[in-house]
């Protein structure tokens, strides 16, 4: 009896902790009930959109799986192509483009029948930025300076121009009353949250949610086609003064995993013009130019990025609200570039930021799963402000970034190999040292294996939540160099160690409430993963669920989550009260030692 008073006991306090849980998905049955079902496989059709035309994931593009398959690098045979390779041409396809700005009124047509007797065009596009512009590529370099050669400066009555010959013109109509053809305009923006929220409630799958996402938020061959050719405008600018440096996109723009309207990071690359005549040399004769010296790298970067800040404000086309950052740890001139609508950052001496660009473009490039994780929960972090436009103690998407490469490095077996066994296939070629920091990783995708795991998003997604939710962030770090977890060197609420410059901790502005923010919240999101395989919602009910239910304001989501933990919470009394009858019953049969008597009613 005493042992069936004790059973009553326990199961009552057990109700009442579950009915009283102010936060469902944050205790410890919570937790065990999650680890219960670790590697279990959800298997449903998946829709691919990785390989959709006009899209960045052109570079990447992949072979379509039939309907209830799941794409993995595995299944991968198409060669893929270096990240240099497609910066080079990339920015030579920018040097053969212009800039146009249209009137409103204006005939497709004979827009291009202009234009074609400059030379031969190769393609078009048009967008909407405070007013219509054109975006055209030539054939021919040459041709630009055949258009450039037939193109005044504008002259008024009131106000003095600036003459400079760049490749950004404004197009005038001569008659007025010219009447415009429809023109169909490349987007520059994402759907609305209301327009996003219902395609993913209609969606048939998890899987097919994020591929969704990926979708709709990845940028467009047109947006990275603008991207390059505002880089290479803002080039035409700084050859001025050093005739064969390089203007290169590093960061969102080009590592594959930038959304639309994203900002434009760049740098300038005096590579070239300090290597300009190396090693020539006639006889017992070396020539040397006449050079300004200053007492350190730091104070050059300075002086060149104050005389570009000034060209650009004074001279720069389009270019408007400059502002010199130069004491900053990385000193940069910001601006916004009026005609793209691009937010851009100028900095110089900024190699190891395009190696780390390199490396998410190859993390990328390995498996389909990756950008459309890393999109799903960068932009359920948005959704619930735990990364900002604003500098702050938030998490960073790169930090983001960062988190779900080593959550796939930690999958068994790997979906992503770890920075040292890249290292690991790199040949001399390869080698690469910054600063001195070892930079060094296999550049050629085709010589890494690729990945036999062949897990859905839907549980990827799911454990990514689950992990991270019981991560000992107080004791151990992140390091996608050695892909395992590893003691933190110092207090720091959230420890990611940079992969290049590895003394120094890519989060280290997270404040400890920001980090406490994050786990609760990923372990609610893996609560109300799992509450969606008991109670999936049918297409036509309308209502959110699975990726569409993480992505609700949290004042929707309480309400939400209330009627879900209402539900599990009645659930669990019943199975309560069903293990205390089983246990009653087995302890009758103990203590009497004859027939158990049934007394269900």
């Amino acid at each position: 009896m005493r042992e069936n008073a004790l059973t009553f006991q326990l199961c009552a306090s057990a109700v009442f902790f579950f009915l009283t849980m102010a936060v469902p998905g944050v205790g410890l049955l919570t937790r065990l009930n999650l680890c219960a079902q670790r590697r279990t496989r959800v298997q449903r059709p998946i829709v691919r959109l990785l390989s959709c035309p006009g899209t960045v994931a052109k570079d990447l593009r992949r072979d379509e799986q039939p309907s209830g398959s799941v794409e993995t690098g595995f299944e991968d045979k198409i060669p893929k192509r270096r990240f240099s390779e497609m910066q080079n041409e990339r920015r030579e396809q920018a040097q053969r483009t212009v800039l146009i700005h249209c009137p409103e009124k204006i005939s497709e047509n004979k827009f291009l029948k202009y234009l074609s007797q400059f030379g031969p065009i190769n393609n078009h596009f048009f967008y909407e930025s405070l007013g219509l512009y054109a975006v055209v590529e030539f054939c021919q370099k040459e041709s630009i300076g055949s258009l450039q050669n037939g193109t005044h400066t504008p002259r008024t009555a009131m106000e003095a121009a600036i003459p400079f010959r760049s490749r950004f013109f404004n197009l005038k109509l001569k008659n007025q009353t010219s009447e415009r053809s429809r023109i169909r305009s490349s987007n520059q923006l994402p759907r609305s949250n209301k327009q996003l929220f219902e395609l993913l409630c209609y969606t048939e799958s998890i899987d097919d949610q994020l591929n969704t996402l990926l979708k709709e938020f990845q940028l467009t061959e047109e947006n990275t086609k603008l991207r390059y050719l505002t880089c290479s405008l803002i080039e035409d600018i700084a050859a001025a003064y050093f005739p064969d440096c390089i203007i290169r996109p590093f960061g969102s723009s080009v590592n594959t995993f930038g959304k639309l309207g994203c900002d434009l990071d760049m740098f300038l690359d005096l590579d070239e013009t300090r290597n300009l005549g190396a090693h020539k040399t006639s006889g017992n004769f070396l020539m040397e130019f006449q050079v300004k010296t200053v007492p350190s790298e730091r104070i050059a970067t300075q002086k060149i990025l104050s005389v570009l800040g000034e060209c650009l404000d004074h001279l720069g086309p389009g270019c408007v609200g400059v502002q010199k950052i130069l004491n900053a740890r990385c000193p940069l001139v910001r601006f916004s570039h009026q005609a793209s609508g691009f937010q851009c950052d100028l900095t110089t001496n900024n190699r190891i930021a395009l190696t780390s660009s390199e490396l998410l473009y190859i993390y990328g490039a390995l498996d389909s799963r990756v950008r459309a994780l890393v999109f799903s929960i960068r932009c359920w972090a948005r959704a619930h402000s735990l990364t900002s436009s604003i500098p702050g103690a938030w998490i960073t998407n790169f930090s983001l970034t960062m988190m779900v490469i080593f959550f796939l490095q930690r999958r068994s077996p790997p979906i992503l190999p770890t920075l040292d066994s890249l290292k690991t296939l790199a040949d001399a070629e390869d080698k690469c040292i910054i600063e001195g920091n070892n930079c060094t990783f296999v550049r050629d995708l085709n010589r890494i294996k690729p990945s036999r795991n062949t897990e859905t998003l839907e549980l990827l997604l799911k454990e990514f939540f689950e992990y991270f939710g019981n991560f000992a962030f107080d004791k151990n770090s992140i390091n996608i160099r050695q892909g395992s977890e590893q003691n933190k060197p110092d207090s720091s609420p959230l420890y990611i160690q940079n992969p290049f410059e590895t003394s120094l901790n890519i989060s280290k502005n997270v404040s400890q409430s920001q980090l406490q923010k994050f786990v609760d919240l990923a372990r609610q999101s893996a609560w109300i993963l799992q509450q969606e395989d008991r109670d999936r919602p049918s297409i036509s009910s309308n209502r959110p669920w699975g990726l569409a239910s993480l992505l609700l304001p949290s004042v929707n989501r309480k309400s939400f989550t209330k009627k879900k933990s209402n539900k599990f919470a009645i659930e669990t009394v019943k199975n309560l009260l069903e293990s205390l009858k089983g246990n009653g019953t087995e302890n009758f049969t103990k203590t009497s030692g004859k027939r158990t008597i049934s007394t269900q009613a």
